[in-house]
This record gives structure tokens, C-alpha cells and sequence, in this order.
């Protein structure tokens, strides 16, 4: 971990594409927080935890992400969705978010995490 690593919460139900997930997020020199692969522990580490930023799979088995989505929102953290729909399978309410479309390529995450993280 460098001095400027941050802290990012993975939410992915799909443990193989969860664990790809935490191998991006630390080759990029952050710490992963998770993941949290059910809505429930979703919105706890959501609550709970000191967080930079987060990655954000909409659909958990039977359940949306968008509750703990809110719950980051409130507490200013910025999100990035991951979604096989792209930003067009968001509700409005989400639909300006930054998303990144299933599969994706590893400099395709890196990229937006930089644009996503402060400086």
C-alpha cells in the first residue's frame, strides 16, 4: 500500500468477479474494503466503514445495491456502478452516475477510479 492508497468498497455477489475485483482495486495501490457479497453486509460496510470510494454491482442475487448506494450518497463517498446494462439499466434517479459496463477491461476500472477519486 502507498501513502495515497484509499480505501474502496466492493459490493459483488459473484465471488470470482469479487476477488478480480479486489486484485484491480490493490494493483492500483488501494486498500479493498469487502466485499460484501449481499445486500446486507453491503449497507453495514457502508455505514460503518471509513471509505474513499466505491464499487457498486447492481444486482445482489435478488436485491439491488441502491440502498447502500443511498446510504454512500449521504456520506459523500462517490460510487461507481458495475452493471452488464450500462448506465441505461439504471433508474433516473442514478442514471448520471458514473457506471461502468460488464465485462470491462482492467485499464477501463483504473480509469475510472482516477476520475472518480479526488486528488
Amino acid at each position: 500500500m502507498t501513502e495515497a492508497a484509499r480505501r474502496i468498497l466492493i459490493v459483488e455477489d459473484e465471488m470470482m468477479i469479487a476477488l478480480y475485483l479486489e486484485d484491480l482495486v490493490t494493483d492500483q495501490g488501494h486498500e479493498p474494503v469487502g466485499p460484501a457479497m449481499r445486500l446486507e453486509q453491503a449497507l453495514e460496510l457502508a455505514r460503518d466503514e471509513a471509505l474513499d470510494a466505491a464499487l457498486l454491482d447492481v444486482n445482489l442475487g435478488d436485491s439491488k445495491s441502491f440502498p447502500a448506494a443511498e446510504i454512500l450518497r449521504d456520506r459523500g463517498v462517490p460510487l461507481l456502478f458495475l452493471t452488464g446494462y450500462g448506465a441505461s439499466g439504471l433508474p433516473e434517479e442514478w442514471a448520471s452516475n458514473p457506471t461502468l459496463e460488464k465485462p470491462f477491461e482492467p485499464h477501463h476500472l483504473a480509469g475510472a477510479l482516477k476520475d472518480l477519486l479526488p486528488a
